[in-house]
């Protein structure tokens, strides 16, 4: 009885990886394209410009998960990310490979405010 209980909850810890990787992000229509590069929290590279990364920031990983800035330090990766009213780095969201994919995505405001955003398919259009 015990070993069918330790088989399940391992078979079910191992399917929860696969399936929240699955799971279709929307970013917000705000949401530009970068590359940041950690620092001790909380400064950041983004696009190779210093920046810092505003107070409560919340960074998703690849699994849609809260990752900690400690864990992220010296790591590079290519995100999604808003910028709040104050020019701080507010929302970031590690990007997949099939969310990379997804292009044109703006990298500027100017940009985003000249392209034609899909929320549904999550797709930009230039006009």
């Amino acid at each position: 009885m015990l070993r069918c209980v330790f088989v399940a909850a391992v078979a079910l810890a191992t399917a929860l990886p696969a399936t929240a990787q699955s799971v279709q992000r929307n970013f917000p229509q705000n949401a530009l394209r970068g590359e940041i590069t950690f620092g001790a929290p909380p400064e950041i590279l983004l696009n190779g410009q210093n920046a810092r990364l505003a107070p409560g920031a919340r960074i998703r990983g690849l699994n849609n998960m809260l990752v900690l800035t400690g864990a992220l330090a010296g790591s590079k990766a290519v995100v999604n990310y808003t910028v709040e009213i104050n020019g701080l780095v507010l929302d970031v969201w590690i990007l997949t490979a099939a969310e990379m994919a997804k292009k044109p995505w703006p990298a500027t405001p100017q940009e985003a405010q000249s392209w034609r955003f899909d929320p549904l398919a999550q797709v930009w259009s230039k006009p």
